[in-house]
């Protein structure tokens, strides 16, 4: 079930034999999220697989908006580390979908709905997240499904 956080952990001891300091630093840091996120709540319980994605989808996106800011704030120093962190994680997630995929996966599940309207909106979101499940980034399903909708 924890597959993923037991490759992120031998990837980490393969980088800190190596003497990776950056690799290091960035597993470390998705093994601690992973743990944390395992801790919250009202009881300790293991992450599924999916769960795990999640937590590595968050990690990545912060990383994304942290370069955005420093770019923003003329720190092309830092937003380099951040980008590099955010690809690093990247290795960890399922492939993207392309914008074909998107638009038919969109597509459907609008169908899907009869009478759609922007009053279902957010069932067809719903729907949609659950088909990508962190292939997509949820601003952009947000985006298509109204505009298709409009």
């Amino acid at each position: 079930m924890a597959e993923l956080k037991d490759q992120i952990r031998a990837d980490l001891v393969t980088a800190m034999k190596a003497k990776d300091a950056f690799t290091t630093g960035v597993l470390r840091m998705i093994v601690a999220a992973i743990a944390n996120e395992e801790v919250a709540g009202d009881s300790a319980r293991e992450l599924s697989k999916d769960e795990e994605l999640v937590v590595i989808t968050r990690e990545a996106r912060k990383r994304r908006e942290s370069a955005e800011a420093y770019a923003a704030g003329n720190r092309p120093e830092l937003a380099d580390k951040e980008e590099r962190e955010a690809e690093l994680l990247a290795r960890y997630l399922p492939a993207p979908l392309t914008e074909a995929e998107l638009d038919s996966i969109v597509a459907e599940e609008t169908a899907a709905i009869e009478g759609a309207s922007l009053k279902q909106m957010g069932m067809i979101i719903k729907a949609v997240n659950a088909r990508v499940q962190g292939r997509a980034d949820g601003g952009t399903v947000a985006a298509k499904v109204k505009a298709l909708l409009a």
